[in-house]
């Protein structure tokens, strides 16, 4: 990234001032456990919270009616929906789906991405008391099989389908089985079929007493969305998420961020609704606290980061929701653009990343931006928690903060760290966390242990064990770690991170391999604009991992990663640099913009098989000399 449009003496003062913002505070208490664990959790108790989602719609519908609740783009303009016009639209589409029969077992799917229309579905059911499942877009539009799509309607057995763009899901509406209804917002290209209805007629249904019997009925313990996982290293299971959950979770959240009691938040933010950060704490975050919440269509790719800077030439948050691949895909536009910039950090109270850590580089940046842009440093933090935490479960602030730390446990949060191996995995219990997965019994027993605690498949460590005020530190998810053919254990979570840093800006992400072989390797995805620097001239972009130029920096900081190493676990031996980005149509990418190491692999298969070939192909290099590679294969070829 370049800063040469930034005021550089703006960025003369490291220690520029930190904007004030209320944050509760956060602590912990530890208790030993069995064989090495222990047990943590915070010394602040969570207090009352609501019994369902909907009381904050009808708080805010009757307390500031015509405030803006949600902003969608339609061309040039926003459409806007206030609170009351939400609450009565909302409750009109509740009375059509009680109409139709919708239940538990007949549940509302819903296809789309996020949008006004998606956001009255789904507040829709939740007065009802029907449960619904936010799908990924990219499982309908996965055509022409829609495996995994119709797998999912098999198990949910849906009582309604929902796609807003009756043209864009054309094809996977016909695919699905003849039981569930069809709606769209908009019709289908050509005569719209009897058996599909349109939003419009839902919306002009008009209330009876039954919807206010049926409302009457919800409670903390009502299923109300099926939400499902990411399938970054398994297939996706539909997570039960309980009213209970997300209210406990959005007053657990609020005691971290005081602030919002008293300062509804304005909000510009892409992460997909199919997923529980985007989904679960952004959107009820915004609804709990009476805030704006402009739903933006962009991603942080380059064919959707102009979406996104076009909107935030416009509107000025006062919270900026991200993951780090998109807080990094900001920068060289905000370095480039000093009235964006200006407009961005106004108002900015606070920036919120998730779903990977994000390198120190990258925390300094924006903290440049933020300084050149208003003269204070904005509050940056983080913390842990899954799709079946609801998900917040640890924050961290500028307070409580170590190197690739996720915090410590939010009020009702109660964490058991259990060794395994040389690692801790970490379970979590408290009202925030799932009762199971919908229909699969076997995947729910197995979920918790003897404890009630839910296993969360990953690792964490004290930064600090004799200070642990200064929290945990994320330490690489469990199904991910592999042992080597010497029986040496690979923890992918911490070479990952070790392995960008080393090679940033040049390497995006990477797939760590070699369970069962002599050494492990990666699967590399360059970014390409960082290396297109390196090649000095234009090149496509199937070219530019090519070049001469980009495989000579590649291989120099491959030697130098290989030689600080201390052992053969935290050290990559090859490497292949992928000439084609990871591909959300074929699995590679969640929503949010993580890897599916397991469709990496799978799709990949050549490539990874070519790493630990005896006789690796040209594009597969080798860190070391060439007796040092030498060695290496035969290594590898007296393990097979």
């Amino acid at each position: 990234m370049s800063l040469r449009h930034v005021d550089m003496a703006a960025l003369a003062d490291r220690a520029a001032p930190l904007r004030p913002v209320d944050l509760g505070p956060l602590d912990i208490v530890t208790v030993p456990g069995r064989d090495g664990g222990f047990y943590a959790r915070s010394p602040f108790d969570l207090g009352p919270y609501e019994a369902k989602v909907t009381l904050w719609l009808d708080h805010w519908a009757a307390a500031r009616p015509d405030d803006v609740f949600l902003a969608e783009r339609r061309g040039e303009a926003w459409q806007t929906l206030s609170y009351a016009e939400a609450r009565r639209k909302a409750r009109a589409v509740a009375q059509a789906l009680l109409a139709r029969g919708l239940s538990t077992e007949q549940p509302l799917v819903i296809l789309s991405g996020n949008s006004i229309a998606h956001a009255l579905l789904g507040l829709a059911a939740l007065y009802a008391g029907i449960p619904y499942a936010p799908l990924s877009p990219a499982y309908a539009q996965a055509g022409p099989d829609f495996i995994r799509l119709k797998s999912i309607i098999a198990l949910l057995t849906p009582g309604l389908v929902f796609a807003e763009d009756g043209a864009l899901y054309a094809q996977a509406l016909a695919a699905l089985p003849s039981g569930p209804s069809r709606l769209v917002a908009t019709p289908l290209p050509a005569a719209t079929p009897a058996d599909v209805e349109i939003l419009d007629d839902l919306l002009a249904t008009p209330e009876t007493a039954a919807l206010d019997r049926a409302n009457a009925t919800v409670g903390p313990d009502t299923i109300a969305k099926f939400m499902f996982t990411s399938g970054s290293t398994a297939a996706p299971k539909a997570v039960i998420t309980t009213h209970r959950m997300l209210c406990a979770n959005q007053a657990m959240i609020a005691h971290a961020l005081r602030f919002l009691r008293r300062e509804p938040p304005v909000v510009v933010d892409w992460l997909p609704w199919s997923h529980s950060f985007g989904g679960n704490q952004n959107f009820n975050l915004v609804l709990a606290h009476g805030g704006t919440l402009y739903i933006d269509a962009g991603r942080p790719v380059p064919q959707g980061i102009a979406a996104t800077l076009a909107n935030l030439r416009e509107i000025s948050p006062t919270l900026h929701f991200n993951v780090p691949a998109g807080i990094e895909a900001l920068l060289p536009a905000l370095a480039r653009d000093k009235m964006l910039a200006t407009n961005f950090f106004r108002h900015l109270r606070l920036t919120f990343f998730a779903g990977a850590p994000m390198r120190r580089a990258t925390y300094e940046a924006w903290d440049d931006m933020a300084v050149a842009a208003c003269g204070e440093k904005i509050v940056t933090m983080s913390g842990y928690g899954a799709t079946e935490s609801g998900p917040a479960t640890t924050f961290w602030t500028p307070f409580v903060r170590a190197e690739g730390g996720v915090g410590l446990p939010l009020p009702g949060s109660e964490l058991k760290l259990v060794p395994q191996g040389e690692k801790r995995e970490v379970r979590v219990k408290g009202p925030h966390v799932t009762p199971g997965y919908w229909r699969d019994a076997a995947a729910t027993d197995a979920a918790f242990d003897a404890e009630g605690f839910f296993r969360l498949g990953d690792a964490l460590h004290l930064a600090d064990a004799t200070a642990p005020k200064q929290g945990f530190c994320f330490d690489g998810r469990i199904s991910e770690d592999f042992k080597l053919a010497t029986g040496t254990w690979v923890s992918t979570g911490p070479l990952r991170d070790a392995f960008l840093a080393a090679f940033a800006p040049f390497a995006k992400d990477l797939v760590i391999a070699g369970e069962g072989e002599a050494f492990a390797a990666a699967l590399v995805f360059p970014n390409l604009e960082a290396c297109a620097c390196l090649a000095g001239e234009a090149l496509p972009e199937s070219k530019i991992v090519a070049h001469p130029a980009v495989r000579a920096k590649f291989q120099a900081l491959l030697d130098g990663f290989a030689a600080s190493a201390d052992g053969s676990s935290r050290r990559i031996a090859r490497l292949i640099l992928l000439d084609e980005p990871a591909s959300a149509a074929a699995g590679e990418l969640t929503d949010k913009g993580g890897l599916n190491r397991t469709a990496v692999l799978a799709n990949r298969a050549s490539e990874a098989a070519g790493l630990f070939s005896a006789m690796p192909p040209a594009q597969v290099m080798t860190a070391g000399s060439p007796l040092d590679a030498a060695k290496t294969e035969q290594r590898t070829e007296i393990t097979r």
